[in-house]
């Protein structure tokens, strides 16, 4: 998405205020509609990766799944299988796994999104260079794994505890 792409500033509840560009979105630091894209193996390793150092939010973090801000009108699933073809090149029988809502508030404004699961083995491609390194950890060791990185706080918060039960395990203690 260019920063003068339309998207939604919604209320709480996820009604449309008003249509604004992305880098108002951004600027003003508005609630709007993201999705959340969790690529799992099929031997429970989670698809990882490491974010351009250009992103306007989280530049340099780890982050645990794929996905971004949902263009205006774009229902949930299509803004989820777009992302997730933009950034890893995949595509596939997505799980919704549910909604979710951060606040992340003066450093990056708060979102409502859509979170996801793709199961596969197949290797993400990174075709649009948002994404500058990949790998794979396995869900039991997330935890341990995030302990020495900086991972984007709202996967971390939101997205995490929602997988991880998915899979019949608790999410790992903060801090």
């Amino acid at each position: 998405m260019a920063d003068d792409d339309l998207v939604e500033h919604v209320s709480a509840e996820g009604v449309v205020l008003e249509v604004v560009t992305r880098s108002e979105l951004r600027r003003r630091r508005l609630r709007h509609r993201c999705t959340y894209i969790a690529v799992v193996t099929s031997d429970r390793e989670l698809v990882v990766h490491r974010r351009a150092e250009w992103k306007d939010v989280f530049p340099g973090f780890w982050d645990v799944c794929f996905g971004g801000v949902c263009a205006v009108d774009e229902p949930w699933f299509d803004g989820a299988c777009r992302e997730l073809a933009e950034e890893a090149g995949l595509s596939g029988d997505l799980e919704d796994l549910g909604t979710v809502h951060y606040d992340g508030g003066a450093s990056t404004g708060s979102v409502i999104g859509r979170v996801y699961l793709l199961l596969t083995d197949h290797q993400p491609t990174c075709p649009d260079g948002e994404v500058v390194e990949l790998d794979r950890v396995a869900l039991v060791d997330i935890g341990t794994w995030m302990q020495d990185r900086r991972v984007c706080l709202d996967s971390r918060e939101v997205v995490l505890p929602l997988l991880l039960r998915r899979f019949g395990l608790a999410p790992p203690s903060s801090g």
